[in-house]
């Protein structure tokens, strides 16, 4: 079966672009808004609305296969590829990379993943932007399938030798800033890993000495036991920092494994992850700074566990996080990544090295990059999956888990 044609689509995505750099500078609140000026080049606003792109390919049937092309909340930070505008990449996909395709025999997902997702740009010399590659290796996977009447995460496996997992893998639901009633949403639908909750500003949401997050976790632990949705609920708490921790204790690395510590206490008796505890600045640093607060937590005898985020992009940055033990989690963001053959390498390398896979994402992705990555989750089993997109609960919990479940009625019958 061939591919006959490629055609794009201009889309929204389930939440916005946020420019880090001014937030992290002291952009405030002003309902949905950020007040200020933007700091990072491409950007209009602080907060201005999430952009995506639908990449359809036509089958020779008459299918349609389908990605959709996005990029994450934090575009251009943390050493990430720049905002991702549709009016701007619409014409690339058609005159750079729809050529690739029309006329294509639908062979391997891999082979054809690897059109686009090693192609360097002769504009630019480099590889072309993580968005257009992880739109595009979605409709790949999706291509593949169709052509054989199977599940992308039937293909999946069939591949790269794993196996479908038999129950639905744990979601990881986010909150954005509307911390508390979402975590209300959360224990409701009986969430295994909650709840994100958005702590990207010392003064406001930090707390000077980190008092503000000890009392949110104190404040989320009791919830929890008041409001369970069954007597065996035991969620893990993962709450992200966004590098915060470096700040409030001066990049004291004994001091922020202390800290860490002493919410792992507040939160008893259950598990806590905290993700991006510091952000030094560039990668090297970065995995340093990750490997010696894990080795003082294993020091002090701190049982929670630190998620590495920013500054681990790549699949070759997720390899050297892994192997030089940066944290004991790596957050998978699928779409920092480009092509989604990259996101099933790194759970399986994650997995086979002693480092936990996250495969994440953002809450600035479509329904459809959900769909096609709860295929992934359910294909190379990592330790949790993030529901996506958007900061409400409900819609992106209902996406992950609907289509997972899905994958289990009908991996046996296909």
């Amino acid at each position: 079966m061939k591919i006959i044609d490629v055609v794009c689509a201009q889309g929204k995505t389930g939440f916005f672009f946020d420019d880090q750099k001014a937030i992290k500078a002291g952009a405030k609140n002003d309902g949905a808004f950020y007040l200020g000026k933007p700091m990072t080049e491409g950007f209009t606003a602080v907060r201005q609305a999430g952009e995506s792109i639908s990449v359809l390919f036509i089958l020779e049937n008459g299918a349609v296969a389908h990605g959709d092309c996005a990029a994450v909340q934090y575009s251009g930070a943390g050493g990430r590829d720049p905002l991702f505008l549709a009016k701007d990449f619409i014409p690339i996909i058609e005159k750079e990379i729809a050529p690739l395709y029309k006329g294509k025999d639908i062979t391997s997902f891999r082979e054809l993943a690897d059109i686009v997702d090693k192609r360097v740009n002769p504009a630019t010399g480099k590889v072309y932007h993580t968005a257009i590659r992880y739109g595009v290796t979605q409709a790949c996977l999706d291509a593949v399938a169709k052509s054989k009447s199977k599940l992308m995460a039937q293909v999946i496996a069939e591949e790269y030798g794993t196996k479908i997992s038999d129950s639905i893998i744990p979601i990881f639901s986010q909150s954005g800033d509307d911390r508390y009633m979402n975590a209300d949403k959360m224990i409701m639908k009986g969430a295994d890993v909650l709840p994100h909750a958005l702590f990207n500003h010392v003064e406001e949401k930090v707390g000077l000495k980190g008092e503000k997050i000890l009392a949110y976790i104190e404040w989320l632990r009791k919830r929890i036991l008041d409001f369970k949705p069954y007597e065996s609920y035991n969620p893990t708490i993962h709450i992200d920092v966004y590098g915060t921790l470096g700040p409030v204790f001066n990049n004291d690395f004994a001091k922020i494994a202390d800290y860490i510590g002493t919410l792992e206490a507040a939160a008893q008796p259950f598990k806590l992850r905290v993700e991006g505890p510091v952000d030094m600045g560039e990668r090297e640093a970065q995995i340093d700074a990750l490997a010696e607060i894990r080795r003082l937590m294993e020091e002090k005898g701190v049982k929670a566990e630190i998620v590495a985020d920013e500054w681990c992009n790549t699949l070759e940055d997720i390899k050297d996080f892994a192997t030089r033990k940066a944290g004991h989690m790596a957050q998978i963001k699928t779409p920092d990544l480009g092509g989604i053959n990259n996101s099933i390498e790194a759970v399986i390398y994650c997995k086979e090295n002693g480092m936990g896979a996250y495969l994440g994402g953002t809450c600035n992705e479509t329904n459809r990059s959900t769909e096609v990555c709860a295929h992934i989750a359910m294909a190379t089993q990592p330790i949790q999956y993030l529901a996506k997109p958007g900061m409400g609960v409900d819609e992106g919990y209902m996406l992950v888990f609907n289509e997972m479940q899905r994958v289990l009625a009908l991996k046996d019958k296909l």
